[in-house]
Parts: structure tokens; C-alpha cells; sequence
């Protein structure tokens, strides 16, 4: 095809468009919009600076303390990852070798060591460590004299050697993608937005962290 191009005269330069007309050799017309601001100065409008775009949605803080609810040991299947140093404390907390401890309360995959859960009557799975407690009775005459009922908690039975993966609970990153992600998770956790106050550095440091931390979350 042969096309012969008929350009603007001089009196449509600066015009906002232009219709160019291209023959082919059939006669067929085409008629295209063109357009020409493209060469005219441009003004460009400079925005105020807004806040940093790095800031997590997170960076006022976020508040956290243990209930002893047990709902984080507790759900559908998954991992409570243990290193070696966390398995020779375990052993030592339970008073038992580092075999036994292995054999009888965690199982490996890959070439990870988890420790095993039990599945519920109720198709939850539960750590192997999680145990239900009975209220002492000042807690029940507190519970009757205030007119609630004082229900049994579902304590960590490894509290003082938990692994850092319950240390930092709840500052997983899949709880800290977005405040939603925060406010799910925060419907089966009553310690979640209530009770101690964490910063946005310290939220990070539990994020990332790679040992014990030194003043992470705890109970109440």
C-alpha cells in the first residue's frame, strides 16, 4: 500500500487536534485525530510533600498482652518451629534427654523440627504443650461476686521455654500486612489492642528477631 500523507498548513500549528487525511490507492479514507499539544510549553504544578511512603500503617504502635486464651495454640494444622538450642531447653525444662524430649514431643520436616500437635474432637489442632487449668477459687468468688461465670484458661504448659515463634506472637508478618489482617486476627486473640503498648521499632525488631527477645510480649 501506498500512502500519501497531506501535512497541516501552518495556521493548525498549536491547535489542540488536526485531522489528517491518508488516501490508499483504493480511494479509502481514514481520518485520524492528531495531537498537537504535545509541542506546546507545558506548566508543571509542583504537589506539596506528603508523608513518607516507608511509613508502615502500623507506625503510631500497636498494643498487646497475653490473655492465656490459648486461641494462638490452637487452629487449623501448621508449625511451631524449634531450633537446637530451643530443643535442649525444652529437654532441660521437662527433665528429659534431648532424645526422648525429640522423640516424644516434636517430628521433623525437612529438615526442620516442629513440635507435634494433637487434633481435637473438635477438628482443631492443638500444640502438644497447650493445657486447660482450673480457676483457683479466689478467681471463681471474684467471678461470682461480679456476677460472671470464670471458665477454665488454656495456659502454655512451656511457657518459660516457649520457642521465639510464640515469643512474638502476634507480630507475624501475615498480621502485620495491613490493619485488616491485624483486626481478623485480633477477633480470636483478646490480647490483641489492649494492654501493653508497642512502638513501630520494637514491633520490627519482634518482626525480624532471631533470638529470645529480651522484653517481648507476655501475660498480664
Amino acid at each position: 500500500m501506498r500512502v500519501r500523507y497531506t501535512p497541516p498548513g501552518p495556521e493548525c500549528i498549536g491547535a489542540t487536534l488536526e485531522t489528517v487525511v491518508v488516501r490508499s490507492r483504493k480511494r479509502q479514507i481514514w481520518t485520524f485525530w492528531l495531537f498537537f499539544d504535545f509541542i506546546m510549553p507545558k506548566k508543571l504544578t509542583v504537589l506539596p510533600p506528603g508523608p513518607p511512603s516507608d511509613q508502615p500503617w502500623y507506625s503510631d504502635g500497636l498494643s498487646f498482652s497475653c490473655t492465656c486464651s490459648g486461641n494462638c495454640c490452637t487452629g487449623g494444622p501448621g508449625f511451631i518451629w524449634v531450633d537446637d538450642e530451643e530443643i535442649d531447653r525444652l529437654a532441660a525444662h521437662l527433665k528429659l534427654s534431648r532424645e526422648e524430649t525429640l522423640r516424644k514431643y516434636t517430628k521433623r520436616v525437612g529438615r526442620k523440627v516442629t513440635i507435634k500437635e494433637r487434633k481435637t474432637p473438635r477438628g482443631q489442632y492443638d500444640c502438644m504443650f497447650l493445657t486447660e487449668i482450673e480457676p483457683t477459687p479466689e478467681d471463681k468468688a471474684a467471678g461470682q461476686a461480679e456476677g460472671r461465670v470464670v471458665l477454665r484458661k488454656r495456659v502454655c504448659g512451656i511457657y518459660p521455654v516457649r520457642p521465639l515463634q510464640c515469643r512474638t506472637w502476634p507480630f507475624w508478618d501475615g498480621n502485620l500486612l495491613s490493619k485488616a489482617d491485624w483486626d481478623h486476627a485480633a477477633k480470636r486473640c483478646p490480647g490483641m489492642n489492649r494492654g501493653r503498648k508497642f512502638s513501630q521499632e520494637q514491633i520490627d525488631a519482634l518482626n525480624t528477631a532471631k533470638e529470645w527477645p529480651a522484653d517481648g510480649p507476655t501475660s498480664d
